[in-house]
């Protein structure tokens, strides 16, 4: 009990336990229609892969799990939007016959496994580098695109200019830089390039030239990337001089070591990038 006139102690200020952010997770389905209507998913090719190990409809419907009538009512509905019978029967022989996937339900049964496997690892790729919404969302990171190209931009087509040899074809990048591509009217068709398409442009480090107090001086160059100095990494002959251009774009340069003298360039350095249209290199997603 406390003595009279001694101090109570106040009570803490109840604090409001703090919630934990939810982790966020991707689904989806594969799924095929044929015209527009329903051919199945998972469930019904796991159903038609059951029949042609086991035989027979009664026990691959055990097998997967479902009645006779589901899986009877799932083959026939598969084999009438199919257009051509997925599974079909067999009499006679020793065994007294049964029931076997067609030619056909075979192919398309191995196919789907082959695309299933490639839905789920990019779905795997989307939801580990793609829902992190303290980060930006990468393209590259997601198609796991790998090339030797140490520039990889992705952007959406904003013009193509047709010419009789050649196409001009002007990128906009997602921090509003404009990237002026080059390519042969071949390409422009492989690629079936159109406005507003994603498409990502690669440039090799090599590629691109280095320059200092430009000014408004005029160049020939069609890609000017105005910027500064991040980093560089000497070497014996060459060096690699990372630039971050002023709408953020990051850009990789090698050149030699004694540009980088002639150039002063260091950290902090602002610089200008040029890029030849022809030096680019267009890859879409198709």
């Amino acid at each position: 009990m406390a003595a009279v006139g001694a101090a109570m102690p106040k009570p803490r200020p109840h604090k409001p336990a703090r919630r934990r952010k939810a982790g966020l997770e991707l689904q989806a389905a594969l799924w095929l229609e044929v015209d527009g209507q329903s051919l199945g998913g998972p469930d019904r090719m796991a159903l038609l892969g059951a029949v042609a190990r086991q035989g027979s409809i009664t026990q691959g419907a055990q097998a997967v799990g479902v009645s006779y009538k589901t899986a009877w009512d799932a083959i026939d509905g598969m084999n009438e939007a199919a257009g051509t019978p997925l599974v079909e029967r067999s009499t006679g022989g020793r065994g007294g016959g049964g029931t076997r996937l067609t030619e056909y339900g075979q192919r398309l049964v191995a196919r789907f496994e082959e695309l299933g496997a490639v839905h789920r690892r990019f779905v795997e790729l989307l939801s580990t580098n793609g829902l992190d919404l303290d980060r930006a969302f990468s393209l590259l990171q997601v198609v796991n695109l790998k090339t030797s190209a140490r520039n990889q931009w992705v952007g959406t087509v904003n013009a193509v200019r047709a010419g009789v040899v050649n196409d001009e074809v002007e990128l906009l990048l997602p921090g509003g830089a404009r990237v002026n591509v080059i390519v042969t009217r071949e390409s422009s068709d492989a690629l079936a390039l159109r406005v507003k398409q994603t498409v990502i442009a690669m440039v090799k480090a090599p590629a691109v030239m280095l320059a200092t107090d430009l000014g408004e001086a005029r160049v020939s160059t069609r890609n000017r990337f105005d910027g500064v100095v991040r980093a560089v990494r000497p070497g014996a002959v060459n060096a690699e001089v990372s630039v971050e251009a002023a709408d953020g774009l990051p850009i990789v340069a090698i050149v030699t070591q004694s540009s980088i003298d002639s150039l002063g360039l260091a950290p902090g350095r602002a610089v200008t990038a040029l890029v030849s249209a022809s030096d680019v290199i267009l890859a879409c997603l198709t």
